[in-house]
Parts: structure tokens; C-alpha cells; sequence
């Protein structure tokens, strides 16, 4: 409700915020093929992160198949179409390697600062992230989606940062 409740933009300020958090992070620096979610509704705003990375990474996004990410390499945003749920997909799939890709950018509705995650319930990015161990996953959300502690189970696989308008958070499990 209470990203919702968030105005067009509110949501593009604090995005752009995000983008430039996350671009200082020497982690996203070093990557050179980074795996993004194509945001929708009042989800952080990705599209700017995404053109603005074609330009000198290799860009990935998700495409879903058989109720799974299959990660697409892109070159063009714009050749992007509505897919699943109506996000932004490829048309087409240009495979990549799991292994290539460096970073993961993961959408949520809430984060712990130990890294785990409420998503929206189907269990894609779970079944996904354990697919690409060595890659740095990196939760992208407003401050305010920032909370306590998540409920969490067996399968989840948690992300090694948070990274807000306001701050990066480096998440430490205990």
C-alpha cells in the first residue's frame, strides 16, 4: 500500500536516487554483464539503470518460459514488449550462459537487512538465483521497504545487498 501510494514522481526521484547508489557501488563497477528486472507499477523505476547500462554493459532481463526466468540478453530497450503479468519483456530469447552473468538485481516488497526477501509469491527469482551461485545479488527497493525481519523458508535464496534512495546496505547473515 504503501509503495502504491507513491506518486509517479515520487517514484522516479527516489529511483534515479537508487540508480545512483547503485552505480557508485564498486560491485555493479566491476560487473560487466548485469541482469536487471524491467520494472512495472510502483515498483523502483529500472528503465533509466537499463539504457543508461547498455551503453557499456551486457544487459540482461528476464523472460518467462514455462514458469521460469530465463535470462535474455538485450540490446535495445525499446524492442521490449509486454509479457507475463504485462511486464516488459524480449520478444524473442537471446540465451546467455548463467555462468556470465556477474550481477542480479532482484525486485521485492520487503527486505531484511540480512537479505531476505518477501517477493510476489510465484517463487521465479528463488528458482532463478540458485542458478547463478557466484553472481552478487543486489535487492533494489525504497527505504521504507527496508524492515525488521522477513518471514523466511528452506528455499529462499537471500541477496548480498540492499540498495535504497538513501543508503547500501551490505547484509550480514547470522
Amino acid at each position: 500500500k504503501k509503495r502504491n501510494s507513491l506518486s509517479k514522481e515520487e517514484i522516479l526521484e527516489k529511483s534515479n536516487e537508487i540508480k545512483n547508489n547503485l552505480f557508485s557501488l564498486e560491485q555493479y563497477k566491476k560487473s560487466k554483464t548485469v541482469m536487471f528486472f524491467v520494472s512495472f507499477n510502483s515498483e523502483v523505476n529500472t528503465h533509466d539503470m537499463i539504457k543508461e547500462s547498455l551503453k557499456n554493459k551486457t544487459v540482461v532481463v528476464p523472460k518467462v518460459m514455462h514458469h521460469e526466468i530465463e535470462p535474455s540478453v538485450i540490446i535495445d530497450f525499446d524492442n521490449l514488449m509486454p509479457g507475463k503479468f504485462g511486464i516488459l519483456e524480449p520478444i524473442g530469447l537471446m540465451k546467455i550462459a548463467y555462468k556470465n552473468i556477474d550481477l542480479v538485481l532482484v525486485p521485492g516488497i520487503a527486505f531484511d537487512k540480512e537479505g531476505h526477501r518477501i517477493g510476489y509469491g510465484f517463487g521465479y527469482y528463488d528458482k532463478f538465483l540458485k542458478k547463478v551461485p557466484k553472481a552478487v545479488k543486489i535487492g533494489l527497493c525504497f527505504d521504507f521497504q527496508v524492515v525488521g525481519k522477513v518471514p523466511r523458508e528452506e528455499h529462499d535464496v537471500p541477496v548480498d545487498f540492499i540498495v535504497t534512495e538513501e543508503r547500501a546496505i551490505e547484509c550480514k547473515r547470522h
